[in-house]
């Protein structure tokens, strides 16, 4: 097999959560150029896709989008339903919310609502669709985890707290399904021009002091995410279990 063959996704099916914007729609565009067909989930995805679905037909991929609010446990067990008629070959757990409060202001609302989307969904997505991988002895599963999964960030204990634990369910689904023939691992991005950064970038000060940290020199794009995704979800990366791949232009190495 040649090396390039080895990135080739071609009859694959990629269900990718989080897939209306940001580094979702580049993860699911990339995956489909990569020959994956996509499903493409999040809370407010139209069954077309919009603009990534029509991206993503362009390519020759199949695109299906499935709208679900993660915050809401019966629509993600619902959606879990949903996908476990279909053979997944790749699940990439990307959705996720940030909700910026001081601690002491950081309302129980905020944190369950963090909590529920960035981690609890994630496990449930993984288990009922690990299930199905197990039993075939086949699949790749990629969370997005965060540099907070590392560090506690400033005003966001509920963000900090469920992308730590990203990062160890990462490594503990690795632990129990390496042996099965399932990879799970997890992306780690850096500082990304989304939506999710914008107040840190609309603040002067705190963008200078981002900007002088990162080795590269400049914020991450969405793009960056493409090349890692598609390893992740290839035959290149079978002997890789339990590994958090930053992607974060040189921060955690300064």
């Amino acid at each position: 097999m040649s090396v390039l063959s080895a990135f080739d996704l071609s009859g694959k099916t990629a269900v990718v959560t989080g897939a209306s914007r940001g580094i979702g729609a580049a993860m699911a565009i990339g995956l489909a150029e990569a020959g994956a067909n996509i499903i493409g989930v999040s809370a407010s995805i139209t069954q077309d896709g919009d603009e990534v679905g029509e991206r993503i037909r362009a390519l020759g991929r199949q695109f299906t989008g499935i709208a679900c609010n993660f915050s809401d446990r019966a629509a993600v067990h619902q959606l879990a339903e949903q996908l476990n008629i279909i053979q997944v070959d790749i699940l990439i757990n990307n959705a996720g919310t940030i909700e910026r409060a001081p601690a002491t202001e950081h309302s129980d609302e905020l944190w369950d609502k963090v909590i529920a989307v960035n981690l609890s969904s994630q496990f449930i997505l993984a288990r009922e669709v690990g299930k199905q991988m197990v039993a075939r002895g086949s699949g790749k599963i990629i969370f997005t985890a965060s540099l907070l999964s590392f560090q506690g960030g400033i005003t966001v204990p509920g963000y900090a707290a469920s992308k730590g634990g990203i990062a160890q369910l990462a490594k503990a689904l690795a632990n129990e399904w390496a042996a099965k023939g399932i990879n799970v691992n997890a992306i780690a991005p850096g500082y990304i021009a989304t939506d999710n950064t914008e107040a840190l970038r609309q603040d002067k000060g705190r963008s200078r002091d981002i900007l002088a940290r990162i080795p590269a020199g400049r914020w991450g794009k969405a793009e960056d995410f493409v090349g890692p995704v598609v390893f992740l979800a290839s035959t290149a990366s079978d002997y890789i279990h339990g590994t958090i791949l930053t992607v974060d232009g040189g921060w955690m190495g300064r």
